[in-house]
């Protein structure tokens, strides 16, 4: 259990304690009772010194993270470029080429459209049905989103094997609510949507009244699509988004779709099942396809084809895009150059890339020490799942079985994807990222008819980020996350265990969210709760919903409980896990002895503190407003509180007396594991 409480006062730690390693003493804001506030108390300091940067919507210690990342990437790249004797087809010759290309602006303003001619010539050429179903598949491959997503992933109820997949896509506002809304935020940015399509195609050189006519027609075909689309609170159903029909079913629902000409472009033909996430969309889309002139769905495919590309083509464009931009984030100017080619390559080349930097950055001892957490933390999930009060045991013997089978992947892949069938050179940027989208489109869909792929990863090395896939059962953790602040082989077991613990333990319970929970231990979409358990859980879970959809960060802007269920649901239970897998661990280090303070705190003050710490955000209210209709997390202030508020081990550990803000009753507690 939790050391003496210690009082909220707020005077200074005793002197007498050590520093420790990983908490910036300066950074919190002691004028505030942490029992009342803790994102403020833990960090009110920090978010009045480090505003947010002119070219950044939001800013906390993953960005800092990220400078410091970019920084040593940023010598990679550099040298990469420079080095014009690497051995042609190889990792370094590839990284090198693209990101030079990438830079050169004088060659890629001096090239102007010629580099995208070919694609908007094939765009024009169509002149039928036949045309236009085979510049789908083609625009599908050049990932431009037009109509829809399509791909190969994990058949989910059949983890054993691959499943061609269709999913509603095909709009350029991020979300389909912003079609319908109303409000001063969501005008303001449909707003600079028309400006920016007009713009685009006034720059590929429509005349300015046909240019404004063409930007009617896309919102026109866009609105048809948002209409039909599931909203994102929908789309959390993953039992409402398998809907597998036979070729020759789907054949006959989606006539002017065209299903099986479709897999044939895809090189899919041997297909006999494809997966359609909603298939009222793809209603619409039929009727789209069949119901509207070519010269309309042409226009709107060229927009897609423009949009996609806009980052690579001259100046004007990406400038264009950034002006949309900021109506969604708020930034004030456009990151430097530099950074975002960095971001283009690494989603380019993500593992060529990364290849490079794991030999630079990633230690085997942070490897060992990660995997070492990863297991105490697995062991008090279990206990957790074992003393459960309100699941019964075959439920919880279905629960053990999926938490054994997890796998763990730290780091990198043990095995890197093979880039030598793609061609990267510097003759022209978005020639290379046309390629790199194509290569990466087929590459997928070789993947069909194959063996699962166990050692394929969905970020790259250097992403400071993590997660759970449930079809897989793994949770994923690259390299870039494990670093400072969120890793620190220095710093105290509190420290580590509040930041990247508490990401490893929000993965984990990922596979026991409401979501999560419906996969099995083999990774099928398959129901094995008992009803009653269910029921509970999904009573327990509806308390969560509840608070957070009370939380108000923005006048008239509530937090969406039902979208953010998930996340808020493995911060709840990853918190809760990690808590117990750090008591066992201090256990182990001082028995029953006194355990250290640092910085006058106690290891489970610090464990708090490093969890609020890593959470603070200062972010503009455009991407607050655009976060709580489109993120499934919740605000950081409130990924910081909520669960809080709901433990009595915080409670305990700095001393909140009953009715403090941060402390409810009882009565109103959530309590899931």
């Amino acid at each position: 259990m939790a050391t003496a409480p210690a009082a909220p006062a707020t005077t200074a730690p005793v002197s007498a304690d050590p520093k420790g390693v990983g908490l910036d003493m300066a950074d919190l804001d002691r004028s505030v009772n942490p029992c009342d506030d803790f994102f403020q108390f833990s960090g009110g300091n920090w978010l009045r010194s480090n505003p947010i940067p002119s070219y950044a919507s939001s800013w906390g210690p993953r960005n800092l993270l990220g400078n410091r990342t970019q920084e040593t990437l940023r010598s990679i790249l550099d040298d990469a470029a420079a080095n014009r004797t690497a051995a042609p087809g190889s990792n370094a010759q590839k990284v090198g080429d693209f990101y030079a290309a990438a830079m050169d602006t004088v060659a890629i303003d001096r090239a102007g459209l010629a580099p995208l001619k070919p694609e908007l010539d094939r765009v024009a050429a169509m002149r039928n049905a036949a045309g236009l179903r085979a510049e789908i598949v083609h625009l599908q491959e050049l990932g431009t989103g037009v109509f829809f997503r399509a791909g190969v992933d994990v058949d989910e109820k059949k983890t054993t094997q691959y499943a061609v997949q269709l999913n509603q896509g095909g709009l350029t506002l991020p979300d389909r609510d912003f079609y319908f809304k109303d409000d001063t935020r969501t005008t303001k940015v449909k707003t600079a949507y028309r400006a920016y399509m007009t713009q685009l195609f006034g720059l590929l050189g429509d005349a300015p009244a046909v240019a404004q006519r063409n930007a009617a027609t896309v919102e026109r075909l866009e609105t048809r699509l948002a209409k039909a689309s599931r909203t994102r609170v929908e789309l959390r159903d993953p039992q409402a988004n398998y809907n597998k029909l036979t070729v020759a079913a789907a054949q006959k629902r989606y006539p002017s779709l065209n299903p099986k000409g479709l897999l044939t472009g895809m090189q899919l033909g041997k297909a006999q099942e494809v997966i359609f996430g909603q298939p009222a969309f793809f209603d619409e889309v039929n009727a789209v396809l069949k119901t509207e002139p070519l010269a309309d769905l042409k226009t709107y495919m060229r927009w897609h084809l423009v949009r996609s590309s806009a980052a690579a083509l001259p100046t004007a464009y990406a400038e264009a895009a950034f002006r949309y931009s900021q109506a969604l984030t708020g930034a004030k100017q456009p990151a430097p150059r530099w950074k975002r080619m960095q971001a283009a390559t690494d989603q380019a080349l993500g593992e060529a890339f990364g290849q490079l930097y794991v030999d630079q950055a990633f230690s085997p001892e942070a490897k060992a020490k990660a995997l070492e957490m990863v297991a105490n933390i697995r062991a008090s999930m279990a206990e957790h799942i074992q003393t459960n009060t309100w699941m019964s045991a075959p439920t919880k013997a279905e629960a053990l079985k999926k938490l054994n089978a997890l796998r763990v992947k730290i780091g990198y892949p043990d095995v890197w994807k093979d880039y030598s069938n793609l061609k990267i050179s510097r003759e022209s940027y978005l020639k290379n990222v046309l390629a790199a989208r194509r290569w990466e489109s087929r590459r997928e869909t070789a993947k069909f008819g194959g063996p699962i792929d166990r050692n394929e990863w969905g970020m790259t090395p250097p992403t400071i980020n993590a997660y759970y896939n449930p079809p897989m059962n793994e949770i994923v953790f690259p390299a870039g996350y494990l670093q400072p602040p969120f890793f620190d082989p220095k710093a105290d077991d509190a420290i580590n265990y509040g930041a990247i613990g508490g990401v490893m333990g929000h993965e984990m319970t990922h596979g026991f969210d409401d979501q999560g929970r419906q996969y099995d231990s083999e990774g099928n979409l398959r129901d094995w709760w008992t009803p009653a358990d269910a029921a509970e859980f999904t009573k327990r879970a509806a308390v969560v919903g509840k608070q957070y959809s009370e939380f108000s960060p923005l006048d008239s802007v509530r937090v969406n409980g039902q979208l953010t269920m998930g996340e808020n649901l493995a911060d709840f239970a990853g918190l809760t896990v990690v808590y117990g897998a750090l008591e066992k661990q201090l256990q182990q280090r001082y028995g029953s002895g006194p355990r250290p303070k640092f910085d006058g705190f106690t290891p489970e003050q610090r464990y708090f503190l490093s969890w609020a710490q890593l959470r603070r955000t200062n972010i503009r209210p455009e991407a607050l407003r655009q976060q709580i209709l489109t993120d499934p997390h919740s605000p950081g202030q409130y990924r910081t509180i909520g669960p809080l508020m709901n433990m009595p081990q915080f409670q305990q550990a700095f001393g909140c007396a009953e009715g403090s803000k941060m402390t409810r009753s009882a009565s109103e507690r959530a309590v899931i594991w």
